[in-house]
């Protein structure tokens, strides 16, 4: 198993997909999949699905493309309703596969006198 720091924090990568609103989004999937259960008897069902794939054809840039789907099914008075929602987030892909929305390691900005490091002068 990797160490903590090293993997993906899903509270986090969930608040960040579709810049926060895939979370509230998978809230009132919930919600109403419960409602539908208890209401009108059945099953519902929450489906999410995520289709990840390297954002371009350079692997020197460390992102990923995630396609997330969600879909749900709830029971009605009269049968059941479904729906599907399908939204994409970039992100990037730290040590041992971390995704995050901004990258982890963004280089040194300033040497030990705080000048700027010699890498971001136009020199």
């Amino acid at each position: 198993m990797s160490e903590p720091n090293n993997i993906t924090n899903v509270p986090d990568f969930f608040s960040e997909l579709d810049a926060g609103i895939f979370e509230n989004k998978f809230a009132a999937a919930l919600n109403d999949a419960a409602l539908g259960a208890l209401n009108n008897g059945g099953k519902a069902k929450v489906v999410l699905t995520f289709d990840i794939e390297r954002l371009n054809n350079s692997i020197e840039e460390k992102r990923v493309r995630i396609k997330h789907r969600l879909s749900f099914t709830t029971p009605t008075p009269r049968g059941k309703t479904s729906e599907e929602d399908t939204t994409e987030t970039p992100m990037y892909v730290g040590k041992r596969g971390k995704l995050t929305i901004l990258q982890e390691d963004q280089g040194q900005l300033f040497t030990i006198t705080g000048q700027p490091d010699g890498k971001l002068n136009n020199k």
